[in-house]
């Protein structure tokens, strides 16, 4: 070919070749722009399922490149989505599922939101997916079993939402997997023991779930887990001691399920790197291991409510350690010298939290716990068997915020030392044996919400230093030998809202007005005292009061209308007192549920709405001088009638009864002396009769006494009446008494009066002269004549 022939061709080649590489290039921009359509189009689908209160999405929008949208990681090279980071937005609605169109989605992160729903199952198209965070969320459903597809998962967070179903097999192929968390779902069903080819898997929780069976033996062959979380489910059977070889292990929580069996001996040598154990609520048996001094570096043992037993071992290795709870066992060997494994914690110079409480430790609390770390917080030993003293030095631990030693045989005084604890917040003290007085120290206590001493044989008068505790809200001195008057400064503590407790003891006194200071106050006991006096009026201001005891004291008086403002108060209980007057019908309109009244000097009717509609709820037996109520109440009828129709005292009606006891025998002598002088003297024939007595018609007595009228009543006794009348027969002036045969003992009294009649002898009085028994079976009339000088 000749030169101007090869040129040419070689011209058309060049122009072939650009036409091919511009062809080329326009197919891979269009290629490319198709692509990026696509995740554009796809967080527009994503934009228009959520709720977006906040307007984080709003620069989703054409103004600019998606991939410089708020939350949005692009690629350089593709300029695909890598990232979504929407964390904590306030996010809500449903996830599309056009999200499984990113196909070069790396790390979704959307916790701390409100999705709903199900998980979308096409997240598991998204094969490049390293990082995935649903976790604090509403998504609802099973785990999607496709997310398996996802094999280059290293997190998988779906904690905190409200899952449910069995976990999914599949899950088991994700190798490369190093965070697997599922707490606080519902998920149910086992472990899938095939979870034990996770093999890079690092930490594992299930915490706060509902699964349930056996912990897989397999989960022994994750040789670098880090952390296994398996709390508050419903695992049965032992441990599998395939666990306890995993070296690599810090943090063990199989808290809250009812696991059995005991713990390895080895334990501190085969988990050397241990940080925390926590087996809380379960059934384990056993000892605690003695190996476990080994893992130096534990920090946080916590381990109450099982079954241990035996002696405690030291701790003295662990420096670091900041939680000790082993509370709520069996432990103990019953020996003097039980609480010794308190001094090997005087080295964990970080101790926060001592727990011992609920075992059966015996013997003294050891000096040394003076020298353990200031840093203690929290100090519980109650309900043990220790005795002893309280050691003064427990003043050392100044950040002490809770001692809780109630339930022990501990005597001595309480050290004055304590008031050293300014930071502590709540003291219980109480079931002990404790004597002497409560120190005045304890007023140094400013911080103080809550104070137990009851049951104890502290004796002396309460501290008035006590007022200087202002923050008080619960206050228990009961049933112990103190004495003198309660110290109006504690009644003045306003900050008291739960109950203030001072019964059983041998407080004397009056109760004093600053108990209206109380006004917060739910409970008041003062029962069992020997306080006097009237209750205070005061007391009405209390007016969130429920519950108030004030028996067995000597309180008199009535009880205070004021009370009618305490509408919170459902129990009352003032029985055993001198409480007198009438019962208020207030009480009927508060909201009391149980009313006793018992005992008292209360009288009148018994109010009978509210809680008096319940003789199981309300007792007055007791109290002699009620009537009334409903028939439950087995009270007299109240006699409404007599007592308004007499509207006369006491007193009066003895001097009345009295006075016509006194006229009834002058007139009955009057008539004897009459009789006597005249019974010689001739009479009609009419008049008289053969005995010489005189005979008198009913008709007669109506005539002489103008028929009963009130102007010839001379007076009222406890049998009858008295009438002055003239009797035409002998035209002499008479006494006409009528006996009341109803009442009881009238007969017999009229029979006194005429034996006395015999034997007395006076010049106004005369014998009787007649007598009539009526047509009424009821009622004996008889008559007398009367001096003339009682007439005028």
């Amino acid at each position: 070919m000749d030169p101007p022939q090869r040129d040419r061709a070689l011209s058309r080649l060049l122009s072939c070749l650009t036409t091919i590489i511009l062809l080329f290039g326009s197919v891979l921009t269009f290629a490319e722009t198709g692509v990026n359509e696509t995740d554009r189009l796809a967080l527009l689908e994503f934009k228009a399922r959520v709720v977006d209160p906040g307007g984080v999405l709003s620069s989703w929008n054409d103004t600019v490149h998606f991939c410089e949208w708020y939350g949005v990681t692009c690629g350089r090279r593709h300029r695909r989505v890598t990232i979504l980071h929407l964390r904590s937005k306030n996010l809500s609605g449903t996830m599309p599922p056009h999200i499984g169109n990113l196909s070069f989605l790396r790390e979704l992160h959307l916790q701390n939101n409100s999705f709903s729903s199900e998980i979308s199952p096409q997240l598991g198209r998204l094969f490049r997916l390293q990082k995935l965070f649903l976790n604090n969320n509403s998504f609802s459903g099973q785990i999607p079993s496709n997310l398996s597809h996802c094999s280059n998962l290293l997190v998988l967070n779906l904690g905190f939402n409200a899952l449910e179903g069995n976990l999914p097999t599949e899950l088991s192929s994700l190798s490369k997997l190093q965070g697997f968390v599922l707490q606080v779902n519902s998920l149910t069903g086992n472990i899938p023991p095939s979870f034990g080819n996770l093999s890079s898997l690092q930490g594992f929780t299930t915490l706060l779930n509902n699964l349930s069976g056996t912990i897989p033996e397999t989960l022994g062959q994750l040789r670098n887990l880090n952390f296994l979380f398996l709390g508050v489910n419903k695992f049965v059977g032992t441990i599998p001691m395939s666990i306890f070889n995993i070296s690599t292990m810090t943090m063990f929580d199989a808290a809250e399920n009812q696991l059995e069996g005991g713990l390895p001996s080895d334990l501190g040598f085969t988990l050397p790197n241990l940080k925390g154990i926590g087996l809380s609520d379960n059934h384990l048996t056993g000892p605690i291991p003695e190996s476990i001094s080994n893992a130096s570096n534990l920090g946080q043992i916590e381990i109450v409510l099982n079954n241990f037993t035996g002696k405690v071992p030291s701790f003295s290795k662990m420096r670091g350690l900041y939680w000790f709870n082993i509370g709520q066992n069996s432990l103990g060997s019953g020996q003097s010298a039980d609480l010794d494994f308190l001094c090997s914690l005087t080295n964990s110079t970080n101790l926060e939290m001592l727990g011992i409480e609920s075992n059966a430790f015996r013997g003294p609390i050891p000096d040394c716990i003076g020298n353990l770390s200031i840093t203690l917080s929290l100090f519980g030993l109650s309900y043990n068997h220790i005795s002893g003293t309280l050691p003064s030095g427990i003043g050392n631990l100044i950040n002490l915020e809770l001692l809780q030693m109630w339930g022990n045989n501990i005597s001595g005084n309480i050290p004055s030392e304590i008031g050293n604890l300014n930071k502590l917040k709540d003291l219980d003290l109480s079931k002990n044996n404790f004597s002497g007085q409560i120190p005045e120290s304890i007023g140094n206590l400013r911080k103080l919400t809550k104070l137990n001493l009851y049951s104890n044989n502290l004796w002396g008068s309460i501290p008035s230093s006590l007022g200087n505790c202002q923050n008080l809200l619960l206050v228990d001195l009961s049933t112990n030998n103190l004495s003198g008057y309660i110290n109006s400064k504690i009644l003045g503590l306003s900050s008291l809202s739960i109950y203030l407790d001072l019964s059983q003891n041998s407080l004397t006194g009056s109760l004093p007005g600053e108990v209206g200071n109380l006004k917060n106050l739910g409970e008041l006991r003062l029962n069992g005292n020997k306080l006097s006096q009237q209750i205070p009026s005061s007391i009405g201001s209390c007016i969130t009061m429920e519950r108030l005891y004030l028996q067995d004291n000597f309180f008199e008086g009535p009880l205070p209308s004021t009370m009618s403002s305490m509408r919170g108060l459902e129990v009352l209980n003032v029985s055993n007192n001198r409480l007198s007057g009438q019962i208020p019908k207030f009480l009927g309109s508060l909201n009391l549920t149980n009313l006793s009244l018992s005992y008292n000097d209360f009288e009148g009717a018994l109010p009978t709405g509210g809680v008096f509609g319940s003789a199981i709820s309300t007792s007055v037996i007791g109290n002699k001088k009620l009537c009334g109520g409903l028939p439950d109440f087995q009270l007299p009828t109240c006699d409404y009638k007599g007592s308004k129709r007499t509207g006369i005292s006491g007193t009066a009606k003895i001097l009345i009864s009295t006075t016509s006891a006194l006229v009834g025998v002058a007139c009955i002598l009057s008539l004897l002396y009459f009789f006597w002088c005249r019974h010689n003297k001739k009479a009609s024939a009419a008049s008289s009769s053969e005995d010489g007595l005189l005979h008198v018609s009913y008709h007669n007595i109506l005539k002489a006494t103008r028929e009963f009228s009130s102007s010839n009543l001379l007076g009222v006794g406890s049998f009858g009446s008295v009438y002055k009348g003239l009797l035409d027969q002998t035209q002499s002036i008479v006494a006409i008494k009528i006996l009341d045969l109803t009442r009881h003992g009238a007969s017999n009294s009229f029979i006194a009066e005429c034996a006395a009649l015999r034997r007395i002898r006076h010049r106004n009085l005369v014998k009787a002269i007649s007598g009539l028994r009526g047509s009424s079976q009821k009622q004996r009339i008889s008559y007398w004549s009367i001096n003339q000088a009682l007439s005028e």
